[in-house]
């Protein structure tokens, strides 16, 4: 069975990727902060589908407990086919009412966390010449929202050079644009959650997603709200846009 190694992997869009990953017969290696829903999750799994299910503990912002995470994918006896770059958090409030090391942390996940883990499975995959990484990324790497924005964007713009310079070695590379999504990212955050026509169900976000990769996409973006709302974009002015930044943070 191929494996797949998923971070954030015990809520929202990291727990479906995990299921749906499961009810197509991968393996799973499992990656999350919390230890007792890791291990309610994995038990969940293993009964649910019977799968293999692996667990690793740790935090993404620790250096220490992020190279754990990377000698995982980097292991060539037990090779993960599959790396879900998943695990992030948003920031409510906007950039200079944030601590900076809220915002280092931030960055360490967003960006730090996906190059180091990026890197660890380019290097086994590529020399196995086969393997995939998702990164999960978002709408607002197209907007003009602050660091989160940014980062996004950095995750956009390193995934499709990663998907172009590496699929000759047989490796797939591949961003995930979310826009709004009916999980707990946005309560975690103290920011209502919507149930309208711009909230996407998760189970519909990573079939799409898992579709996209299927056929070797770059970008997926899954609904057609959000199609539009990216192709606006490219027409409204920056400045425009940033008056928007209050949506998704009240």
């Amino acid at each position: 069975m191929p494996t797949a190694l998923v971070t954030g992997a015990t809520a929202g869009i990291g727990h479906a990727f995990a299921v749906h990953l499961a009810r197509r017969g991968h393996d799973l290696v499992l990656v999350a902060r919390d230890a007792t829903r890791l291990d309610q999750v994995a038990a969940d799994l293993r009964t649910a589908h019977g799968v293999e299910v692996e667990v690793l503990v740790a935090d993404l912002v620790e250096p220490d407990q992020l190279a754990r995470v990377e000698a995982r994918v980097a292991d060539r006896e037990r090779a993960v086919d599959l790396l879900v770059n998943n695990a992030g958090f948003g920031l409510k409030k906007r950039f200079l009412d944030n601590p900076v090391e809220t915002e280092e942390a931030m960055l360490a996940v967003l960006v730090t966390a996906v190059l180091r883990l990026s890197h660890a499975a380019l290097g086994a995959m590529t020399e196995r010449g086969s393997g995939g990484i998702i990164n999960v990324s978002s709408v607002a790497a197209f907007l003009p929202r602050g660091s989160y924005s940014a980062a996004k964007a950095w995750v956009n713009s390193f995934s499709e050079w990663a998907a172009h310079e590496y699929r000759g070695q047989g490796v797939t590379v591949m961003a995930l644009c979310p826009g709004f999504t009916k999980t707990e990212f946005h309560e975690r955050m103290e920011v209502k959650r919507g149930d309208g026509l711009m909230w996407l169900d998760v189970d519909f976000l990573v079939e799409k997603a898992l579709e996209d990769f299927a056929k070797g996409r770059v970008l997926s973006i899954p609904g057609a709200q959000y199609k539009t709302v990216i192709a606006l974009t490219r027409l409204v002015p920056n400045r425009a846009l940033q008056a928007l930044q209050s949506i998704g943070r009240r």
